[in-house]
């Protein structure tokens, strides 16, 4: 597989009709038979199109592997971004505040079925096509880090933390609250796991970055 260009194509969220019915059956297709065995007949067969209609909206199967990383990402990005824009920068309690927020970053988007899907697809298939998740993890998660990063920036000016590095406490958050998640890629995880990971997560976070003077 040749280099990948990851960059947000026009229709990545809002892919309505049949390009949307497409995308949709070539990601389930993608993470169930892997990039290897994925079938342009069969994407057409579930997505209710022609062999044809395929390759006049995607292309061939290398183009439309790229298309179905390009919209489930940009999607997860989309509700990242929607989940970031309520980051509590003032809060009177700053561990119940923070919690909340780690409630509405992992439900929407690190619980989602097709992110979580193709993340492990990308992890089980790095061996082969090592490009494929380092344009996936630069486009993606790369993408979003330095948004999170700016939100712990505020919280620390703010003086409700003490960091050296916004951005290492960012990674050290979302690794926290996401550590006990259930792992399965195809299963969203109940509520109550999801509450229970970001209560925790949170609780260690402040432990180590909490602002002494608070």
């Amino acid at each position: 597989m040749s280099t990948i260009d990851l960059a947000p194509p026009p229709f990545a969220p809002q892919a309505t009709g049949k390009l949307r019915a497409i995308l949709d059956a070539a990601k389930r297709a993608v993470v169930r038979d892997g990039l290897n065995a994925i079938s342009i007949d069969a994407i057409a067969a579930d997505a209710g199109v022609s062999r044809q209609t395929v390759y006049n909206h995607l292309g061939d199967k290398e183009q439309l592997v790229i298309a179905v990383i390009r919209d489930v990402t940009a999607r997860s990005s989309a509700s990242l971004m929607a989940a970031v824009a309520t980051f509590p920068d003032r809060p009177d309690d700053v561990e119940a505040a923070l919690t909340e927020f780690a409630v509405r970053l992992l439900d929407p988007c690190m619980c989602d079925i097709d992110g979580r899907a193709l993340r492990w697809l990308l992890e089980r298939e790095s061996g082969r096509y090592p490009e494929l998740l380092q344009t996936w993890q630069a486009y993606g998660p790369g993408q979003d880090w330095p948004i999170i990063a700016g939100c712990f920036a505020r919280l620390a000016a703010n003086g409700y933390l003490e960091i050296d590095d916004a951005s290492v406490a960012a990674r050290h958050f979302v690794a926290l609250i996401s550590a006990d998640l259930p792992t399965a890629p195809c299963t969203r995880p109940p509520r109550e796991a999801v509450q229970k990971a970001a209560s925790t997560g949170v609780r260690t976070f402040l432990r180590a970055f909490a602002s002494r003077q608070r």
